[in-house]
C-alpha cells in the first residue's frame, strides 16, 4: 500500500474519485469538481507514480492500486464512501468493491472494462494513433493524439477545450514508463466472473462515441452486476465528465442520493473523520 496524494473539496458524504490511465486528480477538471462540491466531500486521489503521489519501483496490479485507494480512506479515517472510477480507475474500483464491499456505499463505473469474453480494449487502430504520438518525440503531437481519441470530434475541435486539457497535462506530467506499467496492469485485469458478487448499488456511465473503450463494455458490465443501472451518453467520447461535467455530476448525485435514501446499510454509515480540508 502506498500513501497517496489527494485533492479534497466540497462538503457532504465522502466520494472517492479514481482516475484512469495517465490521469491524476487534476484531470477531473474544475467544472466537474465544482458541480459535485455542494453535495459531496470529493476526494480525488493520485495513483502511485502519478501527480504528487510517491514513486514506487517495480510492476503493480490493479489490485495493488485498489489497496492504495483503501489506504487513502484509512488515512482520512473514512469508514465508508461513495466510489467513482473511470476507465482504468473503473477497473480499480471493481477490484476495490470486490475486495472491500463493506467500505463502498454506492459505486459509479464510467467508460470502463471488466476483461473476459466479449469485453473490448482499445482497437488496434486507436492504439496505433496513441503509439505514433508517443513515439514521435513531439510532445504536442503526443498530446494531440491522446486528445483526439479521448473526446468526441465536435468537443475536440474546440481549441479552448484542448488548451485546458494540455494545461493540466503539462502541470503534472506522467512519465511514459508509468503509463506502460499501467497498461501492463490493465492487460491482467479480469473481474468478469466476479461482477455478480457486487452488492453495492451501481451506476454505469458510458459515452456512445467512446473510441478508447467501446460502450458495449459498459452495457455488459451493467448486465452482469445485480440491479445496476446503465446510462449511455449519446455522442459523447471517453472523457464524458469533461465533455458534460454538469450532467455527469447530476447523474452521480442522483444515484448516490437515491441509494442513500433507500436505506442500504453502507449508505447509512457515516465517516469517522472530521470536516473536510479546504
Amino acid at each position: 500500500m502506498t500513501h497517496l496524494h489527494y485533492e479534497r473539496r466540497g462538503s457532504g458524504e465522502p466520494l472517492l474519485l479514481i482516475q484512469g490511465m495517465s490521469g491524476h486528480s487534476l484531470h477531473w477538471g474544475e467544472p466537474f469538481l465544482t458541480a459535485l462540491g455542494p453535495d459531496f466531500d470529493a476526494i480525488a486521489i493520485d495513483h502511485r507514480n502519478t501527480g504528487l503521489s510517491p514513486r514506487v519501483e517495480g510492476p503493480f496490479t490493479l489490485g495493488d492500486l485498489a489497496e492504495d485507494a483503501i489506504g487513502a480512506l484509512d488515512a482520512l479515517d473514512i469508514e465508508t464512501a461513495h466510489v467513482m472510477g473511470i476507465s482504468m480507475g473503473g477497473m480499480v474500483a471493481q477490484e476495490l468493491v470486490l475486495r472491500h464491499p463493506e467500505r463502498v456505499r454506492t459505486l459509479v463505473l464510467g467508460c470502463t472494462y471488466a476483461g473476459g469474453a466479449g469485453q473490448q480494449l482499445t482497437s488496434p487502430e486507436v492504439a496505433q494513433i496513441l503509439a505514433d504520438g508517443m513515439q514521435s518525440g513531439d510532445r504536442d503531437k503526443a498530446f494531440r493524439a491522446a486528445w483526439s481519441v479521448n473526446v468526441s470530434e465536435p468537443f475536440g475541435a474546440d481549441e479552448d477545450n484542448y488548451a485546458a486539457f494540455r494545461k493540466i497535462s503539462d502541470e503534472r506530467p506522467v512519465a511514459v514508463e508509468v503509463i506502460m506499467r499501467q497498461m501492463q496492469a490493465i492487460y491482467g485485469h479480469d473481474t468478469s466472473a466476479r461482477l455478480g458478487e457486487i452488492t453495492a448499488p451501481t451506476l454505469v456511465i458510458h459515452g456512445t462515441a467512446d473510441r478508447m473503450l467501446p460502450a458495449s463494455n459498459g452495457e455488459a458490465i451493467a448486465r452482469a452486476i445485480p440491479g445496476a443501472r446503465y446510462v449511455p451518453l449519446e455522442g459523447v467520447g471517453h472523457m464524458f465528465w469533461v465533455e458534460e461535467p454538469e450532467r455527469s455530476a447530476e447523474l452521480v448525485r442522483e444515484h448516490c442520493r437515491s441509494e442513500s435514501s433507500a436505506g442500504h446499510p453502507a449508505a447509512r454509515s457515516e465517516p469517522v473523520g472530521g470536516p473536510p480540508a479546504a
